[in-house]
């Protein structure tokens, strides 16, 4: 599942890169496919999908839903499958959660537990070379 998963990702890339869909929803767009994962019977991938700083993320996902067939008959001529698997798009999730930790760790709390740490290592060098 994961080596198919990742030579859909693949494929989707190159489609997206080369810019084969003609769509003013798609077109000067960079959007990447971090992540595909396949249904254990490989007839169903997810693809996830972020335009670059996830502007209009809405309209990339009905754009691409939009040219789903299209989609699929060129994954499944560049990925040698006995089955062509149907193809879903859904916002890659990742992007959300980094943030969401970026902003936990730029909070006061984490700072000052960090300068407290920090504080403490610098000590315990010192006591270490005798100082």
């Amino acid at each position: 599942m994961l080596r198919v998963a990742e030579l859909v990702r693949h494929a989707m890339s190159e489609l997206l890169t080369r810019s084969d869909i003609n769509d003013p929803a798609l077109v000067g767009k960079v959007i990447t496919v971090p992540d595909v994962r396949m249904s254990p019977d490989l007839k169903l991938a997810t693809v996830y999908v972020m335009p670059l700083g996830g502007e209009n993320i809405t309209e990339v996902l009905a754009a691409l839903d939009r040219h789903r067939k299209l989609l699929r008959g060129e994954i499944a001529r560049r990925v040698n499958l006995r089955f062509a698997p149907d193809v879903r798009f859904k916002a890659d999730p990742g992007f959300e959660y980094s943030g969401q930790i970026d902003a936990l760790l730029a909070s006061p709390k984490v700072k000052q537990d960090l300068e407290t740490k920090d504080s403490d290592e610098a000590g315990a060098d010192a006591e270490g070379r005798g100082e």
